[in-house]
């Protein structure tokens, strides 16, 4: 189907017109029957492929994102049976070995949530089990970080944007649900036993619905997709990334080809010296000195793309290499790519040069700042965001003047 829709438009647009047929709410059978042969030879890359050329013919994002469902379920035949087969150390395998887990997590939930009813009363080994569970969906917000964060920028450098646009989208939404989750649980003891298994069933059918849909996808779409695209070399460097971190749910077995990248010891010497104007420092000074810094930094450049991060012990927020070279809009989630915009025109623009914000994170208050960075002369050179956790800085009062030993 790839070469069909590269070399033959009609294939192409009869494909898009079955998509937007779809949307207009014509019944998916029949045209399931009308359009069979061109399903037949359809590859998830060509999806990922028709939904790029929607957008840029001016279907939002979001409508999209609806359609998803309906095309899918149209495409479901087609789709399963290419379904991806890689060995157990490739990223690939292990989101959806992920993906299978988390799955059985959900069905853990439920079978708890259907016991807490027949049982009439919330006893404390079924919220043992709540918490336990819950414990487990804090866990896996790692796995859609590593999405967001390394596998996203790998499929964006080979044109695939919109298919992760969307999949970032739908993980802001299971970010919603899970909290609903964690908030019902902690405070079960401030409803009567109706109200909370009501709204735990409710919420326990919410996450199923959700994982069951945005795997499917990614396992039969998005990830296929990838595999086309994203070179043998690259899968290595996303798995290494991958490691760096960390897993949820269970720990894969180590990658079959070790990614190593030789860093060479750099002695200063006088040509290694860069000068200031205020004295001068090597590479290795100027690289320890930021990733010493008691707080987190990410340059963004004039063009809005993304230069340089500290590596910092703990950063706050997770960096992976694969963001070097990305556009900082795609950086961030659908929702908040105006406010991004916003800032950067008006830095650029002169009006403001910081913007601040501050946000309760895991019980810890983050204070988040950007500041327009300019030249000698004034012109715009990019962004700087600065990110440093100030809870225990809030805590201070009166002076500490003399040096203590640490306990």
């Amino acid at each position: 189907m790839s070469e069909l829709l590269g070399d033959n438009s009609l294939k192409k647009d009869s494909i898009k017109e079955l998509i937007k047929r779809l949307h207009r709410g014509e019944n998916p059978e029949k045209l399931k029957e009308e359009f069979k042969d061109i399903l037949k030879g359809l590859a998830p890359q060509d999806i990922a492929k028709i939904e790029e050329e929607l957008v840029k013919e001016g279907i939002s994002s979001q409508e999209i994102r609806k359609m998803c469902d309906i095309h899918l379920a149209v495409f479901r035949e087609t789709l399963e049976k290419q379904k991806p087969e890689v060995p157990p150390w490739h990223p690939v395998y292990i989101l959806m070995e992920e993906h299978k887990k988390l799955l059985d997590f959900v069905d853990k939930l439920r079978n708890t949530a259907k016991s807490i009813k027949n049982a009439g009363k919330l006893e404390l080994t079924a919220l043992e089990r709540l918490n336990h569970i819950a414990e487990h969906f804090k866990e896996s917000e790692s796995h859609y970080q590593r999405e967001e964060n390394v596998l996203f920028p790998y499929l964006e450098k080979h044109g695939i944007t919109q298919p992760p646009a969307i999949m970032w989208m739908e993980h802001d939404k299971i970010r919603e649900s899970k909290k609903n989750l964690y908030k019902l649980v902690k405070s079960h003891s401030e409803m009567d036993f109706d109200t909370f298994i009501t709204q735990l069933e409710n919420v326990s059918l919410g996450i199923e619905e959700l994982l069951s849909s945005h795997f499917y996808k990614e396992n039969n779409v998005l990830f296929p997709t990838g595999l086309k695209v994203i070179e043998d070399t690259e899968w290595l460097e996303i798995r290494q990334q991958f490691d760096e971190m960390g897993y949820c749910c269970f720990t894969p077995e180590p990658a079959k080809t070790a990614v190593t990248k030789k860093v060479e010891e750099i002695t200063p010497k006088k040509g290694d010296m860069i000068d200031f104007n205020t004295g001068n420092l090597s590479k290795q000074e100027i690289e320890a000195i930021f990733n010493t810094l008691p707080v987190d930094i990410t340059f963004v450049d004039k063009d809005d793309t993304v230069r340089y991060f500290s590596e910092t012990k703990e950063r706050i927020f997770p960096r992976t290499k694969a963001v070097i070279g990305r556009k900082v809009q795609q950086c961030h989630p659908e929702k908040s790519v105006h406010i991004v915009n916003k800032i950067l025109a008006d830095f650029k623009s002169g009006k403001r040069d910081h913007a601040d914000f501050w946000i309760n994170l895991m019980g810890r208050l983050i204070y988040i700042r950007y500041f327009a960075v300019h030249g000698k002369n004034g012109e715009y050179l990019g962004c700087l965001e600065v990110t440093q956790d100030i809870t225990d800085i809030k805590k201070l009062e009166g002076e500490k003047r003399l040096y203590e030993d640490q306990k």
